[in-house]
């Protein structure tokens, strides 16, 4: 019997989020409906265009369709000496949840070591772990802003090393990983032939780069041919309900191993959703909903870093560069680090702000006690509301909730 540990994010979401007041620990960007994603495209026949109901409902590409393929893989592009990525070199999967699953359980099993960038979603790690490999982890630290150790990078590798997994932009952190950074990365890789995986469902929300500093690439447009890129249309695209996600290769051959493993858990994904996802993944529709997103996440950045100035001395954090979630550390009044899990359930229960605690989230094989992640980019509204909230709750002496053990 396979082993595989409890996914304690996505259960203690379960647990919580249908009863939550305000909840900041939504990690997809504030969702749009139809009519929105139609307003996007500054078209007056897009509705038209969105949902053809004459369309018989049969399962459809197996793979997904060549116009949602060929738009997703419009959107990696080389920096180096090759072609850019193909749309048969293009999977769709039912959200990146199953694309991470598929890209791992394809390429790894007992004996191989995997090298995981971290903190990250659990998953990362813990799919390589029931699988039999080895997993160690590559920490990126506090104190120098939640960045990565190349050459920390290179002390990890073995001689059995298989794969190299990042996540970028980083959850629960915010960080990103930049352009030498990941070159570094690939240069390794490259030299001992190791498999990169990267969890791109953040990108391409980056809407708090140090000034003078661009997008970082994607790990595809490195031309490295034993890389993979997964993402979705959940997170940064605010659909989190088509459930449409991709694996992204230069290798054929990875993406054929991950397409024949696929028959087993998905036929196709839903016509209707494969149909929107590549609506909305067409110029201009992505361009207006990805200039939407990012000043929202820039507009309620901004208040969560008041709060945080606000609280100095019991709140700290390093400011996210992309992404949807921040992890902001508290402290009592003695300078303790709180016990996290008992700080968002008094919280909840008082004042019904929702976040996810760092040390039972993400802090089984690193000690996050303290730490909470919080996901800022709800509609406005939500976060004003929910920072109203917090402050009530700060105020009143934080439900007295004790320092961690």
């Amino acid at each position: 019997m396979v082993q595989i540990k409890a996914f304690e994010v996505e259960q203690w979401m379960d647990t919580h989020e249908t009863w939550a007041t305000h909840n900041l620990a939504e990690t997809c960007c504030a969702s749009i409906s139809l009519d929105d994603l139609v307003d996007f495209s500054n078209s007056t026949t897009a509705k038209t265009d969105l949902i053809d109901y004459t369309q018989k409902q049969v399962y459809g590409a197996i793979r997904g369709s060549s116009a949602l393929r060929s738009r997703i893989a419009d959107r990696y592009e080389s920096i180096a000496d090759t072609d850019d990525v193909s749309e048969d070199k293009v999977l769709i999967t039912n959200g990146a949840i199953q694309a991470n699953f598929l890209a791992l359980y394809t390429q790894l099993g007992p004996g191989d070591h995997v090298i995981c960038h971290y903190p990250t979603y659990q998953q990362l790690y813990s799919v390589p772990e029931s699988l039999g490999a080895e997993v160690s982890l590559w920490k990126a630290r506090e104190e120098s802003g939640f960045s990565l150790d190349v050459e920390e990078l290179r002390g990890l590798v073995r001689g059995h090393t298989r794969m190299i997994i990042l996540n970028n932009p980083q959850n629960p952190t915010g960080a990103v990983l930049h352009r030498d950074a990941l070159q570094a990365v690939v240069d390794i890789a490259r030299e001992l032939n190791i498999t990169i995986h990267s969890d791109e469902v953040y990108r391409p929300l980056f809407h708090s780069l140090p000034a003078g500093q661009g997008p970082p690439p994607s790990i595809l447009d490195f031309g490295y041919e034993n890389a993979v890129a997964t993402g979705s249309l959940h997170k940064a695209f605010s659909l989190a309900g088509i459930r449409v996600g991709w694996i992204a290769s230069r290798s054929k051959e990875i993406i054929e191993r991950c397409a024949s493993c696929r028959d087993y858990t998905t036929i196709s994904v839903s016509q209707i959703d494969d149909r929107i996802a590549s609506f909305a993944l067409s110029s201009p529709t992505v361009e207006n909903l990805m200039e939407r997103n990012i000043e929202l996440a820039r507009k309620n950045l901004a208040l969560l870093e008041d709060f945080v100035r606000e609280f100095e001395g019991t709140v700290s954090w390093v400011k996210p560069q992309g992404g949807t979630t921040a992890f902001l550390k508290f402290r009592t009044h003695k300078g303790e680090p709180i016990d996290d899990e008992e700080f968002c359930k008094r919280l909840q229960e008082k004042v019904g702000v929702m976040f996810v605690p760092g040390r039972r989230c993400f802090g089984d094989r690193v000690d996050y006690s303290g730490y909470v992640r919080v996901g800022f980019v709800p509609e406005h509204q939500v976060m004003v509301d929910g920072l109203k909230a917090l402050r009530a709750f700060m105020a009143s002496g934080y439900g007295n909730v004790p320092a961690a053990v």
